[in-house]
């Protein structure tokens, strides 16, 4: 069986930014036992109601699977990428004009 590729992706999660939605999304987290969720990074104390998650998977599909239900609508998912000096001179062809 051939494994696919794995990339790196950066899951957003925002929930509002009353206290007992903060506590309700952590406490979520928390309770689903997760690595992944587990050791998401909050912006609560910051102001910025949101977790953030970074991990490897298959494809956007996947990472938004790990979520729970409740937040996969209103979740964002970014596929990461590390740009070496040659891909900014072959991608610059792709942004003219």
């Amino acid at each position: 069986m051939e494994e696919t590729a794995m990339s790196k992706y950066l899951i957003e999660v925002p929930h509002g930014a009353d206290k007992d939605a903060c506590n309700q999304a952590i406490q979520i987290f928390l309770q689903t036992g997760s690595h992944f969720l587990t050791h998401a990074d909050w912006g609560c104390h910051d102001g910025v109601h949101k977790a953030w998650i970074m991990a490897d998977f298959r494809d956007k599909e996947e990472a938004i699977r790990i979520l729970p239900a409740l937040f996969r609508p209103s979740a964002t998912v970014t596929l990461l990428t590390n740009f070496t000096p040659k891909d900014l001179i072959e991608n610059s062809a792709l942004h003219k004009g």
